[in-house]
Order: C-alpha cells, then structure tokens, then sequence
C-alpha cells in the first residue's frame, strides 16, 4: 500500500509540475497565434526601391486548323530576367490628404515610375509559326526606358504613360508588366486583419479566356513570421547587403481555376460571338505562391509564384462550321526579390 501511495505522489507532483510547465508556455503561444495584424502596402513618395524578376514560360501543345501546316510547332520556351528601379511619386491632391494620410505612407492609389535597368528575354521553339504569345520580345524593348503608371489598391495597374513610345501597338501593357501585381499582394488580404495559422479564400475572373465563367479561386494561409533578412545584393555588385529588413509575414497561396455556371450553358464569352464563333471545351489548372512581406511596411520582401494550365477547346464558325482545335499545356514559374541598388546608382536620391 505505500509503495502505491508513493508512486501515486511522485505521479502527482509530475502532473502538477507538467501542467505548471504548460500554463507558463501556453499563454504566450496562444496570444501570439491570436494575435491579428493588418498589412497594407505604405509607399511614401520618394521612396526608391529595386526589384528583380525572373520569369520562366514553357508551352506544349498543338493548334488543329482546317489549313494543314506542316511547319505548326509544339513546344515553346521563354526565359525573362529584369532589374527595375520603383519610384514613388506624388500623387494629385495627396497634400491636402496629408493629415488623413498614414505615418507610414500611402494606403491608396500610387503613382509610380518604373525604370528598367537591365531588361532580357530569350525564348526557344521547335518552329517559327508556334503561335504562342512571346511577351519576351516586348521586354527586351523596355531596357533603359521609364514609364509611369497608377498602383491601384488590391494590385491593379492603369494610367499608364509613355508605354506606346515603345511597346508595338499589338503588345498588351497589362501583360508585360503582369508582374507589378505582386507587389500590392498586401492588399488583398482580409481587412480584419490576419492571424498566424489563419486561412482566408478569394476569387477572381480568368481573363482572356476562350469559355465563360472561368475563375482562379485562391486559398491562403498565414504560415509564419520570420526575419526579413537582408536586402538582397545584385548579382555582380559584390558582397554587398543592406541592413536587415525586419520581421516578414509568410503567407501560402494555393489555388486553381474552377468554371461556374451549369454545364450546359453556351460558353462561348461575349466577344467571340461578335464575331460569329462559338466556343467549346475545357481549361483547367492549378498553382501556388509563396510570399514574404513586411509586417512594417506591407512592402514584398520575396514572392515565388509556379502555375500550370491545360487547355482543350473548339472554336467553330457560326457561318460554315469551320473548327480549330487547341490543346496544351502551359507551365510557369515568378521570381521576384526585392535586391540592394546596383552600385552606379547608390549616388541618385
């Protein structure tokens, strides 16, 4: 009997110390992870901050024609590598705003200028008629010149100014420069705030799209915070490194593209029966982004983006019934670090 009692009392004394042990820690973890923070992007004007992207694009696939073309290719592959320097500029009326304004910066509308200070593209196909997009010739005319352009809330981008000097009349701006989105990611987060381990869900229309109602529908999760690190050096430019950017918000987002609407309904969009087509088909895919932004700023430390779309559509004239067939697929991958200005431009402001 006391050797029962006596290892009851030592089980005692353990449990009650386990729980002390829990109590002093659970506290701590528990507010942490409660604990909501609102990141929005805060560009002050004057700020001056550098970027670099890579872009990476392979396309598989083949386009059936009531034309034979023996010469049709079937994969394609594009390579972008870009250095650009974001100014931010005043905006109309942001003086008399200035009392409403956040220490911090601007939470609305920004005007900016892009300078492109190395801009590169190289691509590959197994035939010269592949008729793959190539936003890469665009890019390579882009290198040394400036343009402005309006960074709206939630990562639109319009106004821009001084694009058609140089972009050719078929290029499409909001492509080429799809990437500028990335760096407003701040604010598409929940207005309540977000807590760490939290997972919120958003959508948005697939645009450019051969069928209706197709959407990416996103699920993000609050990962973790961790540090920042150091402002990344431009490859070449030494060793040199900026100081440590602070804490950062890592946040996952996985998504992919779903269609609503029944099954039966035309899916043919607007604009292709103004032009006595139909539409039929499916497209589908899937990806995710991994992002790191600044619980002070809001601004993107780092973003690693990969996505893949399957394609497999008619397009049919209404008039003759004449049909194209495509069916592909399209892979890609985003890299964007925010990196230390290159040493030839420490002297600007």
């Amino acid at each position: 009997m006391r050797g029962k009692g006596s290892r009851s009392a030592r089980r005692g004394v353990a449990g009650v110390a386990l729980a002390a042990f829990l109590l002093a820690l659970t506290p701590a973890r528990i507010a942490a992870a409660r604990e909501r923070v609102h990141i929005t992007p805060k560009f002050r004007p004057g700020d001056t901050l550098y970027y670099r992207i890579e872009m990476r694009t392979v396309a598989t696939g083949q386009t059936t024609t009531p034309i034979i073309n023996p010469e049709g290719g079937t994969k394609f592959s594009e390579n972008v590598d870009l250095l650009v320097r974001l100014d931010v500029l005043p905006i109309a009326g942001a003086r008399a705003r200035e009392e409403k304004t956040p220490p911090g910066g601007s939470e609305g509308p920004v005007r900016m200028r892009v300078t492109y200070v190395r801009a590169h593209a190289n691509s590959e196909s197994d035939a010269p008629a592949f008729d793959t997009p190539r936003v890469g010739r665009d890019y390579d005319r882009l290198e040394g010149h400036s343009f402005e352009f309006t960074l709206e809330p939630g990562g639109t981008i319009a106004d821009f100014q001084d694009v058609d000097n140089i972009l050719p009349p078929s290029a499409n701006p909001e492509q080429a420069f799809s990437w500028m989105k990335t760096l407003a990611s701040g604010s598409g987060l929940p207005r309540r705030g977000i807590a760490i381990g939290q997972k919120w869900t958003s959508e948005k229309p697939l645009s450019n799209a051969p069928l209706t109602g197709l959407v990416w529908k996103a699920e993000s999760t609050y990962l973790r915070n961790e540090a920042c690190g150091a402002v990344l050096a431009v490859p070449g430019a030494g060793r040199r490194r900026a100081k440590p950017a602070g804490e950062c918000a890592v946040i996952l987002t996985q998504f992919q593209i779903l269609r609503h609407g029944s099954k039966h309904a035309d899916e043919t969009p607007p604009d292709y029966l103004r032009h006595g087509l139909r539409t039929s088909g499916s497209v589908n895919g899937s990806g995710e982004s991994l992002d790191s932004i600044s619980l002070a700023t809001g601004l993107l430390a780092s973003s690693t983006q990969s996505s893949t779309q399957h394609v497999d559509f008619d397009i049919i004239s209404a008039a003759n019934g004449e049909k194209i067939h495509r069916v592909g697929e399209v892979r890609t991958q985003t890299i964007i670090r925010r990196v230390a200005a290159p040493p030839e431009t420490n002297s600007q402001p």
